[in-house]
């Protein structure tokens, strides 16, 4: 079995580029679409895929997690994950698994096969398993990651780097592949994700200044697809191809800074100026509610946090409450909430500490953001596309239709006759 990830892609405009690129035209002429677990992140459902779960089992709810007695936030890794993967599962049937790019498997933990990690990477040594392939990726120069920081106003900065990483995974392919001694092989090109986050509106608008610049990135692109395909179309079979993108984008409209609204509403507040927009340890013990990225809100209760004064008992209709405020938020008439979750129900049977009480879905083009340090609710920093719950591309030779993200991982344990643990 064959998995191409394209992170960030939805279907509606896969089939716009498919009219001038072949090889994404070819998969996204018999596609559909998959339902990106929430919140829309690329962590919660990436993980989804390679555990076949929710977030309530694998306990990988955002891009941060809270240590709850000193507040201070940390970036969620493989370290996080509560329970086994669809690599330990096909391990322990004898199966093996290669996997070049996947977001939220760093460090790279032992499989039967190999891995090179992707998004959240930090270091090449701890990316590759077995241990020996970084040393191999390193004499080809493989790029971990582009530099966004700069590349959110430079284009031309940012597709430099974005190319640099599309031959970093080619060359990894090239690595992994051709011997065939493997049963799952699973490849993620995440430059999508990162150019549609700050030039979506120059992908999207053809009279934009920048367009044709993007889409000579995106020939390069779809060649790649074409580099993947080819070495797919040779495969003696019985064999099946499974394309998926892990949410889908669309322009913003605007960020909505969930923690300035809750200031302004005197739920949160603030004991000192905040020393970053992470900077969570700057809560006062007298805030009744937070949030962290991009809407969970965790109400701020003595049973379990250590400055935490909201009596357990409150706690629901404080919940309720909050729900009910944001359910009726709107920027010039707009709702930007298509819907609040309570976390409890959501994530119905969870024992993680990281569970949030409320999970926050916004309307398509509402960028939620959970930073300490804004002053507006709302406005544009940079980014001109955003994640959206719906219209993420999916294929699949077989013609298997998933609803959520978490299905596609049962379906590749389905195909190998292992039972979903």
């Amino acid at each position: 079995m064959v998995v191409l990830g394209l992170d960030g892609l939805p279907l509606a405009l896969a089939k716009q580029l498919g009219q001038a690129l072949p090889n994404i035209g070819r998969l996204a002429e018999n596609a559909t679409t998959v339902r990106a677990e929430i919140p829309e992140l690329s962590p919660v459902n990436w993980t989804s895929f390679f555990t076949g779960k929710g977030p309530e089992d694998h306990g990988t709810f955002g891009f941060s997690r809270m240590d709850t007695q000193t507040y201070e936030l940390s970036i969620t890794n493989s370290d996080h994950i509560d329970c086994p993967t669809i690599f330990d599962q096909l391990g322990d049937a004898g199966l093996v698994s290669r996997v070049i790019n996947l977001p939220n498997t760093y460090p790279a933990k032992p499989l039967r096969g190999m891995l090179i990690s992707g998004f959240v990477s930090h270091e090449l040594g701890k990316a590759a398993h077995p241990p020996f392939l970084a040393g191999k990726l390193a004499e080809t120069g493989y790029k971990l990651e582009a530099d966004t920081h700069r590349g959110v106003a430079d284009l031309d900065y940012l597709l430099s780097e974005l190319r640099q990483t599309l031959a970093s995974r080619l060359s990894a392919l090239d690595m992994l592949w051709p011997d065939l001694a493997w049963d799952l092989f699973i490849h993620v090109f995440t430059e999508t994700d990162r150019l549609f986050h700050f030039f979506m509106d120059a992908v999207v608008h053809l009279e934009h200044p920048q367009h044709m610049d993007c889409m000579r990135f995106l020939a390069d692109w779809d060649a790649a697809i074409g580099v993947f395909l080819e070495k797919y179309d040779a495969l003696p079979g019985p064999k099946r191809l499974m394309v998926l993108a892990d949410h889908g984008f669309t322009e913003i409209k605007t960020e909505v800074c969930i923690n300035t609204w809750l200031k302004e509403h005197e739920y949160l507040s603030l004991s000192q100026t905040p020393a970053s927009e992470w900077d969570a340890t700057a809560i006062d013990a007298t805030s009744t509610a937070f949030a962290l990225d991009p809407g969970r809100i965790y109400i701020h209760t003595q049973d379990r946090f250590a400055r935490g004064t909201v009596v357990p008992e409150d706690a629901p209709l404080l919940i309720n409450t909050l729900r009910t405020q944001l359910m009726d938020l709107t920027v010039d008439g707009e709702r930007v909430m298509e819907q609040v979750y309570e976390g409890s129900l959501l994530y119905h049977g969870t024992t993680s500490d990281q569970v949030p009480d409320l999970v926050c879905q916004p309307r398509p083009g509402f960028d939620l953001k959970a930073k300490f340090d804004r002053n507006d609710i709302y406005g544009l920093h940079g980014r001109t596309g955003t994640h959206t719950v719906a219209g993420a591309i999916y294929y699949d030779s077989d013609g298997f239709k998933p609803r959520t993200m978490r299905d596609t991982g049962k379906t590749i344990l389905k195909y190998f006759n292992i039972s979903d643990s």
